[in-house]
């Protein structure tokens, strides 16, 4: 099959499609509680969060230093992602430097959250450091001002990212 000058170039031309990397997500006792991709972006990054089990509601959802959710409660992940010490918590709050911060997701009453974020916050690279990541929702809100934690409760799921 011979193709036409044009339709050659176009076909060069046409960006590669971004690798995306498919984190699963787990409940406290272990059970599968959904999925994220994650999918670079040219100045970011895209999450796509398909998750299961979440209580109906809005929920806070972070991006965290380790990967490791090897505990119950998901504290092996450590803090947020930051860009700065200290780490200042907070997508309304001025003197923010967590690149940990994102918009919160909201649960179905069949305690599903499908959602799409976008952070300029951060990109896929540092995520995959020596000791990974992880992506952690939270049983409430995130209130996008309060330390340390925007006042979001309970790590409810945690996936690793690495």
């Amino acid at each position: 099959m011979r193709l036409s000058l044009p339709l050659a170039l176009m076909i060069a031309a046409t960006p590669a499609l971004a690798a995306a990397h498919m984190v699963t997500l787990k409940n406290a006792s272990g059970a599968s509680a959904g999925t994220v991709e994650l999918v670079s972006a040219p100045k970011g990054l895209l999450i796509k969060v398909d998750a299961t089990g979440l209580t109906p509601g809005w929920h806070a959802i972070h991006l965290h230093e380790k990967a490791d959710c090897s505990d119950a409660g998901f504290k092996a992940a450590g803090a947020h992602t930051h860009s700065a010490t200290p780490a200042v918590h907070g997508l309304l709050n001025p003197a923010a430097n967590d690149t940990g911060d994102l918009p919160n997701i909201y649960a179905a009453a069949d305690g599903t959250a499908k959602a799409e974020l976008f952070t300029a916050l951060t990109a896929m690279a540092p995520l995959h450091d020596a000791d990974g990541s992880a992506i952690v929702i939270h049983a409430k809100p995130d209130d996008y001002t309060t330390q340390p934690i925007g006042g979001a409760g309970d790590r409810v799921a945690c996936g690793i990212i690495k």
